[in-house]
């Protein structure tokens, strides 16, 4: 079983699905089926367990498309115990009703009575309404659509950040809408392939973004039930000015994109020149100060383990409990974990690994781009 997202399910004596998961790591959320039992956990899933004599899984390239193929699947199979997990009124799809100009909606299975066969292509059920939410946030960063009106004369708020492919102000046919939502319904139907294809000879572009999808704010905790978003993430950096002034620099991703606002900038004040450790320990000490800030969830250090190793006494020196890795160039960046950080942890980073080292090479950049600014500053320029 690989360290990898996908789905998994679970079949009976007669092939029947009784199951379907998914995981952003299939071996560890696999494997937590057959522990504790069978004594602990939930009743339901033991009865599962204890009935399945077969198992099958796919593997999928991120942890967006597992929750898009968990769908599919549970709506092609209807599995026994996925719906004994809750009442299938209550289950959440994404709905793109027919229209001059469709836009995709939210709702719950109680509202599908609504929608005639026919009126609309239907997606899900998914889980929860924040998973739909999440999907659709990064879907339509590749598939701009639009919830304004058309034609209303001034540019809505979605088109001046790239969300709104402008029907508020005419700047795209209804031909041309029709044939990007075709795209967003190829795409939440699980037809990436078909559509990176499609899109290669159309939309260069499109299909790029596609290929490189961007699903950090999906990453959850299998074990903790409904999962925990990894929202907030801050990485660091240290850069120093011609041998004389020393910064360290803190930026910010938000659901995994750069949340270039509340970027940061340290000028070092008490650490010895060249010692980037001591640095190091002064940004954080400093950054934590600030109780104002929103808390992060994860913080990634650009260093290896003496670096991990000075943060981490920062962090539990101030009784603060984020947790926190390094990336070590030297180890072809490999992740460096604080003595005694949980497996499930490591392997939740390793899953997210793209992101992580998104995260510290903008950190880097940040760094460098600060230097070079003082530098033209002082000369001048």
């Amino acid at each position: 079983m690989p360290d990898k997202p996908g789905v998994y399910m679970f079949l009976g004596d007669k092939e029947e699905v009784l199951y379907v998961g998914r995981a952003t790591n299939l071996k560890r959320r696999v494997a937590s089926y057959f522990r504790n039992r069978p004594t602990g956990g939930d009743p339901r899933i033991r009865e599962m367990v204890g009935l399945a004599v077969k198992m099958k899984y796919c593997v999928t390239e991120n942890v967006l498309e597992s929750f898009i193929l968990e769908a599919n699947l549970i709506k092609k199979y209807w599995p026994k115990y996925n719906i004994k997990e809750k009442d299938d009124r209550s289950f959440i799809y994404i709905i793109i009703a027919k229209a001059d100009y469709p836009k995709p909606i939210i709702a719950r299975g109680k509202d599908l009575e609504k929608f005639p066969s026919g009126s609309a292509d239907i997606f899900g059920p998914y889980k929860s309404l924040r998973i739909a939410g999440e999907i659709l946030k990064i879907a339509r960063r590749i598939f701009p659509y639009s919830i304004c009106r058309p034609n209303q004369g001034k540019p809505c708020f979605h088109y001046q950040i790239g969300l709104c492919p402008g029907i508020c102000v005419g700047a795209i046919s209804k031909k041309d809408y029709q044939k990007n939502i075709n795209n967003l319904i190829l795409f939440l139907s699980g037809e990436k392939k078909r559509l990176i294809k499609k899109l290669a000879k159309e939309n260069p572009k499109q299909a790029e973004s596609l290929k490189h999808i961007r699903d950090a704010s999906l990453l959850i905790r299998e074990d903790d039930g409904e999962g925990e978003k990894m929202n907030r993430l801050e990485a660091y950096d240290i850069s120093h000015f011609a041998g004389k002034e020393t910064y360290g620099a803190m930026i910010v991703f938000s659901g995994g994109e750069e949340n270039k606002n509340e970027y940061r900038l340290f000028k070092i004040k008490s650490a010895p020149a060249n010692d980037d450790l001591a640095a190091l320990r002064e940004t954080i000490e400093r950054r934590f100060r600030h109780k104002e800030w929103p808390a992060p969830d994860l913080i990634v250090i650009d260093g290896g383990r003496p670096q991990v190793l000075a943060v981490s006494r920062v962090l539990r020196d101030n009784n603060i409990k984020t947790p926190m890795l390094g990336i070590s160039k030297l180890g072809n960046d490999k992740l460096i974990f604080p003595i005694g950080t949980k497996k499930s942890f490591q392997e939740l980073a390793e899953a997210s690994k793209n992101i992580l080292l998104r995260a510290r090479d903008e950190a880097h950049r940040f760094a460098n781009f600060a230097r070079k600014r003082r530098k033209k500053i002082d000369m001048g320029l």
